[in-house]
Order: C-alpha cells, then sequence, then structure tokens
C-alpha cells in the first residue's frame, strides 16, 4: 500500500493522563460544558492517550469516560469526539457493522474501509469484528453482498493477500498478462481472474503488476477496469488500484466526494479524517490541494459548523 506516512495527530510529549482526565472532569462538571477543552486534549492526543485518560478517568472518579462525553454533546461533534476515544479497529468494525445492518448495505463503506487496508490491518479488523459482535466479518459480509463482489471482498476478509516481499518482475509480466487476457484481450471480461489477482497478490507485486500492465496494454489497469467492469466491483477494484499506487490521492477524492454535492456525507468525513489522523492525513490533505486547488481545512470549515468544525479542523492541523 502506498501509504506517506504523515500523520497529523502524534500525541503529546510529557502525557499525564490523570491530568487530562482531571481537564475534562472539569470541562463537563457543572452548569454547561467546555467544549473547546474537551477538543484541545482529545484531537492533540494519539489514541493510545486517548485510551490512557479513559482508563484514569474511570479509576479517579468511577465513571466511564465515553459515556460522560455522549451525555454533555450532540450532533455530529458528538460523533468526532466518541470517534476519536474509541481504540481504531473498534471504531472501523462499528462502521462496518453499520453499514451492513438494517435495510440495505453501504457498499461505498466496505469498499472504503477493506479494500484500502493492508493484511495486518485486515487482520485486526476480523479478529476485533468477532470479538464485538460473536460472528465472523466474512459471514456477515456474505449475507450482505453477492457476486464478484463478495467473492472479491470475501479473499480479502479471509487473508489470502501475499505478505509483503520484494516484487518478482517475471512474475510480474505473466500476471499483467493475465490481466489483459482476461479482459481488454477478449469479448467479455473474466471478472475471477481480476479478483484472483487484486486480492491476492503483495501490494509491492501489484505496484509492479501494473507497471507490466502499460506495458502490455498501453494504458493503465485502472483505464481498463473503468471500461470493462461496471459496479460495486468496479468501485472495489479501482479502489485497490488506486491505493496501491497512491492512497492519499484516493482518500482525498473521497473527502471531495463527502464535503461536494447535496448535503455533507458526515459520516465519511469524520472516518476518514480520524482513522487516518495518526496514519497518512498530511499526505491526504497535500494532495486533496493538488488535485481540487483548494485546502481541505477551507473545504471543511465551509461545510460544517460551530464545535463539529472545531474538531475536524483541529485534526487536519495546519496548513
Amino acid at each position: 500500500m502506498a501509504y506517506q506516512r504523515a500523520p497529523t495527530v502524534v500525541g503529546v510529549p510529557n502525557f499525564n493522563a490523570v491530568e487530562d482526565a482531571a481537564a475534562l472532569r472539569a470541562a463537563m462538571k457543572g452548569f454547561g460544558t467546555d467544549e473547546q477543552a474537551i477538543i484541545d486534549i482529545l484531537t492533540t492526543r494519539s489514541n493510545m492517550q486517548r485510551q490512557a485518560i479513559s482508563q484514569a478517568f474511570t479509576r479517579e472518579y468511577g465513571r466511564d469516560l465515553i459515556e460522560d462525553l455522549k451525555s454533555e454533546l450532540g450532533g455530529h461533534f458528538e460523533d468526532v469526539i466518541v470517534a476519536l476515544m474509541t481504540p481504531p479497529e473498534e471504531y472501523l468494525c462499528q462502521e462496518l457493522h453499520r453499514c451492513m445492518e438494517g435495510m440495505g448495505t453501504d457498499e461505498d463503506t466496505l469498499v472504503e474501509i477493506l479494500c484500502t487496508r493492508t493484511k495486518p490491518e485486515i487482520a485486526a479488523i476480523v479478529d476485533t469484528y468477532e470479538r464485538l459482535y460473536d460472528r465472523p466479518l466474512a459471514e456477515h459480509m456474505c449475507s450482505e453482498t453477492s457476486g464478484d463482489f463478495r467473492r472479491l471482498l470475501t479473499l480479502i476478509v479471509v487473508g489470502a493477500r501475499a505478505d509483503e516481499a520484494p516484487a518478482d518482475p517475471e512474475r510480474a509480466r505473466e500476471l499483467a498478462q493475465e490481466l489483459y487476457d482476461a479482459g481488454e484481450a477478449k469479448w467479455g471480461t473474466d471478472e475471477e481472474v481480476f479478483n484472483r489477482i487484486l486480492a491476492h497478490e503483495s501490494f509491492a507485486q501489484l505496484r509492479q503488476i501494473f507497471e507490466e500492465y502499460k506495458n502490455i496494454a498501453g494504458r493503465t489497469v485502472e483505464q481498463a477496469i473503468k471500461a470493462e467492469i461496471d459496479g460495486e466491483l468496479k468501485d472495489a477494484l479501482s479502489a485497490i488500484v488506486e491505493c496501491v499506487q497512491n492512497a492519499s490521492s484516493w482518500f482525498a477524492t473521497r473527502l471531495r466526494g463527502a464535503v461536494q454535492g447535496l448535503g455533507t456525507a458526515d459520516r465519511t468525513l469524520i472516518r476518514i479524517l480520524v482513522s487516518r489522523s495518526e496514519l497518512d492525513l498530511g499526505a491526504i490533505k497535500l494532495e486533496y490541494e493538488r488535485l481540487y486547488d483548494k485546502t481541505l481545512e477551507s473545504e471543511v470549515r465551509g461545510e460544517t459548523s460551530g464545535d463539529y468544525k472545531r474538531a475536524l479542523v483541529a485534526l487536519i492541523g495546519p496548513a
């Protein structure tokens, strides 16, 4: 996965969980709530530090910090703060569960979470999901999806992808030819070949395959996927290809979709900013400005308001 490590949240030095717990207690105790104090603390601590604060809060006051925050806050601001307070894998599992429960399935969220993570990240999500919901993620996902899209996600979830290792150029040429033969070189498309290669090969190997594909076909594998495949499978395969090549660009495009159009896709906006803040949000915001000639901060300021806006802007960090 072509991640350019550039977190916007790195935690604070000289961290003191008891002091932060006391400051949060003071911000919520008595008449009114000091929302800015909550933002200042929780958007600058790493998730590991936030978990230590939560433990200190329970130890010192006999109370659940997340429950206290929920009782004091509301709306999308509450959603941001609760997301920040949740361990990363648990948060993503909650989002996966939510997007599959009830009427209909949010396939875009499935793609965003499952097609953009590394093999170790997927393994952690799978373990956490079964612990939280007493049900395998693959089983739940299979009941909510179908066809080649389901087969691709299943391959990803069961850990079919090879471990990272140096790319094998000869194998890359062979697999690039297989992709070409399964798509552009024939009438109709053999989606199973695309699924197998894009779900099984390591990201280093896929990068090499995509280079070889350009040599064979004269255009990119992403262009071929968009021409040969449609529906959710196209979106899923495209996400894998784009993230292998430039994950920051893929997430920047997803954020653009969340803040443009009729209304704001707040859940998507929150999920990406929170889940990428300790990984590569710094690179994503640079890519956003390069692609759209606008800063991510200015877009978020224009589409959100109040404490919700202040919390998101704090996560994005200075330009």
